[in-house]
C-alpha cells in the first residue's frame, strides 16, 4: 500500500535528523480508527547514547510547517518522564503531533510490564493517570515509517503476543479500586459533594476500562473512548456504553445516589465476568 503523501513528507523531513533512530505512526491512524480530521501522531525514538538533536529537529520542522515563525520543539524531558517532549505542528493544514521516546527507557519499561510489573503516575492530559503499559501499547499498535536498525521490530517482539503476567497484574491493580471509588462517592453523596462524587465515579469507570482491556488482552493507550471501545469486546458488560451514559446523566441531574447504584450494578457484573 502506498504511503500517505503527508506521512512520506514527514518521514523524509525527520528521518535524517541526528539522533532519530526510528519514526512511527501512532494514535488512531495507526489503529485504523481515524476520521478525516484526526491528528497525525508521530513517535520519534532515540537511543540514550545518541540523544535527539532538537536544534536540527526544529530546523526540519520549520521547513515543512505552515507557520515556521511560530514553530517550536521542546527539549527532551520538557513534558515529564512519560510524554517526554515533542511539538505541535500544522503541516499542509493538518495537525501533526511529534512525541519523543527514549528507546532504552521504553525497552526497560516494556520488559518490566512483560514480567507483570506496572506503575501508575500522575500525568496532565491523562485524567486517570499514565499507566506504564501504555508504552507497550504504543509499540504494539504503531506502524513503523523509518526503522533502519530494526529497533521497532525488536520492541514489538516484547509487546506481542500480549503477555499473561501483564494481564494478571492489570486486573489485580485496577479491579479492587472500582468498588473503592464507588464507596468513596457514596460517602460524599450525603454532603452533596458533586465534584468528589463525579471524580470518584470517573476513576471507577476508568478502572473498569482497564480491567476489560486486560481481560481481552488489548492495550489501553488512552482513556478517551476506552469504555465505548470496550463495549464491543468479546468479554464485556452488556450495554456498557449506554449504561455509562446513564451514570453521567444521573450525575448531571443531581441524582448522585442512583448514579452510584447504577455503577455498582456494572461492578457486580464485571466481578462475575472476571471469575
Amino acid at each position: 500500500m502506498p504511503l500517505d503523501p503527508l506521512l512520506a513528507r514527514l518521514t523524509s523531513a525527520f528521518g535524517g535528523v541526528p539522533g532519530v533512530a526510528a519514526i512511527v505512526l501512532g494514535g488512531s491512524r495507526a489503529r485504523g480508527s481515524a476520521h478525516s480530521t484526526s491528528d497525525y501522531d508521530l513517535g520519534l525514538y532515540f537511543a540514550g547514547a545518541s540523544p535527539l538533536d532538537t536544534g536540527r529537529l526544529l530546523a526540519a520542522a520549520k521547513e515543512i510547517a505552515d507557520d515556521p515563525a511560530s514553530t517550536t520543539v521542546t527539549p527532551i524531558g520538557e513534558w515529564g518522564p512519560w510524554i517526554v517532549g515533542g511539538a505541535w505542528l500544522s503541516v499542509q493544514g493538518r495537525k501533526v503531533d511529534l512525541l519523543y521516546r527514549n528507546a532504552d527507557a521504553v525497552e526497560a519499561v516494556m520488559q518490566s510490564c512483560r514480567a507483570g510489573l506496572i506503575t501508575m503516575d500522575y500525568q496532565p492530559g491523562h485524567p486517570h493517570g499514565f499507566c506504564s503499559a501504555i508504552w507497550m501499547g504504543e509499540v504494539a499498535y504503531c506502524q513503523p515509517l523509518h526503522d533502519p536498525q530494526g529497533l521497532i521490530a525488536r520492541l514489538k517482539s516484547i509487546a506481542l503476543p500480549y503477555p499473561g503476567p501483564l494481564r494478571a497484574a492489570l486486573i489485580q491493580r485496577f479491579r479492587w479500586e472500582i468498588l473503592f471509588g464507588i464507596e468513596n462517592a457514596e460517602l460524599a453523596v450525603a454532603r452533596d459533594g458533586r465534584t468528589h462524587v463525579a471524580g470518584s465515579l470517573y476513576r471507577s469507570l476508568a478502572c473498569i476500562a482497564q480491567v476489560l482491556f486486560a481481560l481481552n488482552e488489548r492495550y489501553l493507550i488512552n482513556e478517551k473512548s476506552a469504555l465505548q471501545e470496550a463495549a464491543h469486546f468479546p468479554l464485556t458488560i452488556p450495554h456498557l456504553a449506554e449504561r455509562t451514559d446513564d451514570v453521567w446523566r444521573l450525575i448531571g441531574d443531581g441524582a448522585l445516589a442512583p448514579a452510584c447504584e447504577a455503577l455498582r450494578q456494572i461492578e457486580r457484573q464485571l466481578q462475575t465476568l472476571c471469575q
